[in-house]
């Protein structure tokens, strides 16, 4: 692991597994793990309502996703962290790494229903109102699509390994981190000294 301080994101959408690598990294490298959708949950449990509920509640309370983004960017002036959230790409600007997990909708949708114990159907449904209702809010809140990965250095579709493949991939980059931020120019300097 390059040595210093490194802020990681994990961003991806509901079942796609990055709740799962999180606390693997944060097992495996000591790292704080912060979890953007955690405090999401609690806020809605504080209100002493559902998911859902909340979801269209923070449709038209914006001061709770930014208050969540707030505690996201607080975060990253610490060392060490994997930080957890669909937006913690965007948020985070100057992560060392950002990561991005994905898999089909049916893939998520079965991993949701065993984790919630309710049927594939009624996950896939959840989900996509879920993705649907997010993308509309993130674009009229900060201007962002979900949808656009171009910001982030590694995209793994977690359909393709199991947790701990895509630990061992993540894993892999973290201990090949340039340290300067630019593998290229590293390769550069080698070259030409």
């Amino acid at each position: 692991m390059p040595k210093g301080c490194l802020v990681i994101t994990v961003s991806g959408l509901a079942g796609s597994g990055t709740t799962t690598l999180c606390r693997n990294l944060a097992k495996h490298y000591g790292f704080k793990h912060i979890y953007a959708g955690l405090i999401f949950r609690q806020m809605a449990k504080e209100m002493g309502m559902t998911l859902e509920e909340f979801q269209k509640y923070v449709e038209l309370h914006p001061e709770i996703d930014r208050e969540i983004d707030r505690r996201q960017i607080e975060a990253a002036k610490e060392c060490n962290v994997v930080i957890e959230g669909r937006l913690a790409g965007w948020m985070v600007k100057n992560a060392d790494l950002k990561i991005w997990l994905d898999a089909p909708i049916m893939e998520r949708a079965k991993r949701v229903a065993k984790r919630e114990g309710i049927s594939v159907e009624e996950a896939f449904v959840k989900i996509a109102e879920r993705e649907k209702q997010n993308r509309k809010r993130y674009l009229n809140l900060y201007g962002i699509d979900i949808e656009d990965k171009s910001i982030y250095d590694l995209i793994i579709n977690t359909a393709h390994w199991g947790p701990d493949g895509v630990f061992a991939i993540v894993k892999a980059a973290i201990d090949h981190l340039s340290p300067s931020g630019d593998a290229g120019e590293d390769e550069k300097e080698k070259e030409v000294g």
